[in-house]
C-alpha cells in the first residue's frame, strides 16, 4: 500500500492522477493529514484507506509520500523516525528544497529514499516532475516513482544537482506561461475581443505549441520560422518581441529564480 501523508493540493492531484490512471487502485492509497475531515472525505472521493495517526498509516504501507509543507517536514520527519526504521518502506519526499541528504540526517543511513518535485499542473494531469533516488533506492524504487509521476503529467529521472534548475523552469515556468497567455489576451481586449474569449484562444494556441514542440521534434526556432511568412504579420511580431527584450526578459527570470533558490 502506497500511503500518503499531508493531502494538500499537490497530494489530491497526485493521488486523482494514480487513480484516474488506474497505476493504483483507490484501495492501494491510504491518507493521514492532521486535518483529519480533509483527508476522510479525500478517502471518500477516490475510496482510499484513511488512518487516524500517522504512524498507524506508515506501519500499513510498503510506500510512504510525504507531501506535507517543507516548514514542517523536520517535525514529520522527528515524530515518524522510529517506526519508519521499523517496518523500512520506501519513503519519497516531494517537499521543495529538501535535499535527499536533509531527509538520511533526520532518518537513518539504509534509508530508501526518492525526492520528487512535481509542479502545479498536476491538477490537471499535466505536470512535468523531477525524481532521483539515494544510494539505497533501487531501480525498481525508481521505476515506481517514475510510474506514478507520469499518472499525472511525465517523469524526468535527474540527478540531484540539477533539482533547482528544474524547480525554475519545470516548476516556476507555469507563472511565466500563465502571465505571457494573459498578456497576449489583454492586449486581444485592447483590440476589441472580451477577455474570456481571448483568455481561451490563446491558452489553447500555447497548449497546441507546447504539443507541436514535443510530438514534431523540431527546433523551437524552426518551428517559428515555418510560421512567419515573407512580409506577414507574424515576422513583424516576432521581430518587436526581439526589439523589446523578450527573450532577455525570460532569461532573466530564469537567472533571478535560479539565484533566490540558492539564498533558501
Amino acid at each position: 500500500m502506497t500511503g500518503f501523508i499531508g493531502t494538500g493540493n499537490m497530494a489530491s492531484a497526485m493521488i486523482s492522477g494514480l487513480v484516474s490512471s488506474k497505476t493504483l487502485k483507490g484501495e492501494e492509497i491510504a491518507v493521514f493529514d492532521v486535518n483529519a475531515e480533509k483527508a476522510s472525505a479525500l478517502a471518500e472521493k477516490f475510496g482510499l484507506r484513511f488512518f487516524e495517526t500517522s504512524k498507524e498509516l506508515v506501519k500499513n504501507c510498503s510506500r510512504l509520500v510525504l507531501s506535507v509543507k517543507p516548514n514542517v517536514l523536520p517535525c514529520v520527519l522527528s515524530e515518524l523516525k522510529d517506526v519508519i526504521k521499523e517496518t523500512d518502506p520506501l519513503v519519497i519526499s516531494i517537499a521543495a528544497g529538501k535535499s535527499l541528504s536533509f531527509l538520511e540526517e533526520r532518518l537513518f543511513d539504509s534509508v530508501r529514499l526518492i525526492r520528487v518535485m512535481p509542479n502545479i499542473n498536476a491538477t490537471v494531469g499535466e505536470a512535468v516532475s523531477a525524481f532521483c533516488g539515494n544510494k539505497n533506492a533501487t531501480e525498481e524504487d525508481l521505476a515506481f516513482a517514475e510510474k506514478m509521476c507520469k499518472s499525472f503529467g511525465s517523469a524526468v529521472r535527474l540527478q540531484e544537482s540539477m533539482f533547482p534548475l528544474f524547480g525554475v523552469i519545470g516548476g516556476s515556468s507555469p507563472a511565466f506561461a500563465y502571465m505571457f497567455i494573459d498578456a497576449m489576451a489583454r492586449a486581444a481586449v485592447k483590440n476589441g475581443m472580451p477577455k474570456a474569449q481571448a483568455t481561451e484562444i490563446c491558452a489553447q494556441a500555447v497548449l497546441g505549441s507546447a504539443k507541436m514542440i514535443l510530438e514534431s521534434k523540431e527546433h523551437p526556432m524552426e518551428l517559428t520560422d515555418r510560421v512567419c511568412s515573407p512580409g506577414g504579420t507574424t515576422i513583424e511580431g516576432v521581430l518587436s518581441l526581439q526589439k523589446n527584450g523578450f527573450e532577455s526578459a525570460v532569461a532573466a527570470a530564469v537567472n533571478a529564480a535560479v539565484e533566490k533558490d540558492k539564498l533558501l
